[in-house]
């Protein structure tokens, strides 16, 4: 059996929060880490039926990126939503709240 890992380091200053995030991947082109502002994983639990995540991000990522970041997120979440299930429905539904935040964050850029 192949086996292929993802490796995150988290670097915390005094009081444990994040100042810098890298990750790495066994199947990288490149090899190296790269630096990342956040992340977010989320894993199921099949016997409690529950999703374990984990987000953190670096002190110094702008709020409007973190927005953005997880637009992104949710918007990727139904495309793949779609490509496991078929499920049309609840695809067009969350590209449509996504497309009703992405409203909202324009108008905050305008607004500052």
């Amino acid at each position: 059996m192949r086996k292929s890992n993802i490796e995150l380091n988290i670097s915390l200053d005094d009081q444990n929060v994040p100042e810098l995030i890298t990750w790495n991947a066994s199947e990288s082109p490149t090899g190296k880490p790269e630096s990342t502002a956040a992340f977010a994983l989320a894993i199921w639990d099949a016997n409690n039926h529950s999703t374990m995540k984990i987000d953190l991000w670096t002190k110094d990522m702008p709020m409007d990126e973190m927005k953005l970041f997880y637009i992104e997120a949710i918007g990727g979440m139904s495309e793949s939503l779609l490509s496991a299930t078929s499920d049309e429905y609840m695809y067009k539904e969350i590209k449509s709240l996504c497309e009703k935040l992405m409203l909202h964050l324009d108008n905050e850029f305008k607004k500052s």
